[in-house]
């Protein structure tokens, strides 16, 4: 009786150690798996395996020109998932048609953020468009990033945090085309077209704070046109009638295509400075005529696949095999595919840079704190640099001048702070 006493009485010491040890090891599963827990952090559409932000483009309407631009960033996420997405997270883009229309632009956001439950929004395309969200992003603390316009208004943290831009500023645009012509032309005589809306007069703007105290001297016309207008023949004969030599063409592709087109009809050759947002190839020169766009100088920032210069280029080529793969068949001369394709690759590098903290938050922390990033098909000299209180994200430029068959940059880079 004693010996099976202290037999049981060895079990139960036992048992209970193993009970302990048992108890003490899930403790420290449990400490060790909250620990992960809390080095990972998750906004609305993000976990441990997905990523998801949407967008709106103009799939139809007046500027359906610019759909293609969501294609192929849907195209270049496919493309990071096949090669296991951000940081083991796959992407997931919805990209909706707003006609480039405000209030459907409103409709389609609302739905991304109060069902669709995104964590961001991603290239927005518009100044119309991006102006009439721009307010409830910023109420509802969802970051707006990367919006598709050069319109200052989206790179000003201090009253919209919430919103970056991404293209240059319509203001340096028009400094660099007035300082231009200041110098080239003088004693010029300036016939504007430009779109009734933010995009418009904000580069009339800049473009006079350029052309200095001689402003409104040398500018003897100005034009404006709606999105909805049919075409803007009737707006060129006006301004053909005025006697300009200098043309300023600040339309979005359709519009730029009739104008270089009427002013060949209208045998007007003056000096044609045309917007950065129509200098495709494909969507604008060609449907206008080469031959009529030949001498046309714009600003540019991207390599230009229609340059053999670029032809060798690592960058260049990393964009050419992608869109063999991914975008088969399109046309690779259309330059917004090299937009749309360095848009994407910057959102990949904010995305890495916040890690496993997904918030809405840190989204924004990691766009603003971007410091000397270069991406594939920037110029030489260029990379991102931006702050809580500096916003701005393409800041460096080239003029170039399209000599029939491409774009051929000339002059130094310009800062947009050597633009004033």
């Amino acid at each position: 009786m004693q010996a099976l006493a202290r037999h049981l009485a060895r079990a139960t010491r036992t048992a209970a150690g193993y009970a302990v040890a048992a108890t003490a090891a899930a403790a420290m599963l449990a400490l060790s798996a909250s620990g992960a827990a809390a080095d990972k952090k998750y906004g609305p559409g993000a976990s441990d395996t997905e990523i998801l932000f949407g967008q709106t483009m103009p799939y139809s309407g007046p500027a359906s020109a610019y759909g293609v631009i969501g294609k192929a960033q849907e195209a270049y996420f496919r493309m990071l998932n096949e090669h296991g997405g951000v940081n083991g997270r796959k992407l997931r883009m919805l990209s909706y048609d707003d006609g480039y229309s405000p209030p459907k632009t409103v409709e389609q956001i609302r739905k991304l953020v109060e069902q669709d439950n995104v964590l961001f929004t991603f290239q927005t395309l518009g100044t119309p468009s991006n102006a009439a969200i721009q307010k409830y992003m910023n109420q509802k603390k969802v970051p707006q990033l990367f919006v598709s316009t050069g319109a200052s208004r989206f790179s000003e943290p201090k009253e919209f945090p919430w919103t970056m831009g991404f293209n240059p500023t319509y203001l340096t645009e028009g400094r660099i085309y007035g300082r231009y012509i200041r110098a080239h032309k003088p004693d010029g005589k300036i016939a504007i077209l430009y779109q009734n809306d933010d995009f418009g007069r904000e580069v009339i703007t800049g473009l006079r704070q350029g052309l200095g105290a001689g402003a409104d001297k040398m500018i003897i016309a100005e034009v404006s046109y709606e999105v909805t207008d049919p075409t803007v023949d009737s707006q060129m004969v006006r301004l053909k009638n005025s006697g300009a030599d200098v043309f300023v063409n600040l339309t979005t592709p359709k519009f730029a295509a009739q104008a270089i087109r009427k002013a060949a009809e209208l045998q007007w050759k003056p000096m044609h400075l045309l917007t950065v947002n129509s200098v495709s190839i494909t969507q604008v020169l060609k449907p206008a005529g080469v031959d009529n766009a030949k001498g046309i100088l714009s600003i540019g920032y991207l390599k230009d696949w229609t340059d053999p210069a670029w032809k060798d280029d690592a960058g260049m080529k990393k964009w050419s095999a992608f869109m063999d793969k991914y975008m088969p068949g399109s046309d690779k001369d259309n330059a917004v595919y090299l937009y749309a394709y360095t848009a994407a690759q910057l959102l990949e590098q904010v995305l890495k840079a916040a890690g496993d903290d997904l918030t809405r938050e840190n989204i924004m922390k990691q766009a603003a704190s971007m410091k000397d990033v270069t991406l594939d098909l920037f110029l030489p000299g260029m990379s991102v640099n931006t702050s809580p209180t500096d916003y701005l994200v393409v800041e460096q430029m080239r003029m170039a001048r399209f000599d029939g068959e491409r774009w051929v940059p000339f002059g130094e880079l310009i800062d947009a702070s050597d633009s004033h």
